[in-house]
């Protein structure tokens, strides 16, 4: 099994109805070990020529999940069942053992 980073985008309202959906992926996602699952609320942008709030919108990001997958393809299938508000992003997580 490798691991998978799932980047989420998008920021509702949550609504009843969304927090269903997200319960019921959390639950089908459960045998994948999830170890790290995450919202981000407040954030800023820093850069050499300063530092910007970033508002809570449709192209925010807004939370992470980290699964167990035996390849791309199969993290992206996890993905692809995720009630995302915009969309999500999949990296595998590479090793950095014996750096």
């Amino acid at each position: 099994m490798k691991r998978y980073a799932l980047l989420h985008y998008g920021f509702e309202t949550p609504t009843p109805e969304i927090m269903a959906a997200w319960g019921k992926w959390f639950e089908s996602i459960a045998g994948r070990n999830p170890e790290n699952v995450g919202a981000f609320g407040a954030a800023k942008e820093i850069t050499k020529s300063g530092t910007k709030d970033l508002p809570m919108g449709l192209d925010s990001l807004t939370g992470f999940s980290v699964i167990d997958a035996e390849n791309m393809a199969d993290a992206e299938s996890v993905a692809k069942s995720c009630p995302s508000i915009t969309r999500i992003r999949v990296y595998e997580i590479m090793s950095m053992e014996g750096h």
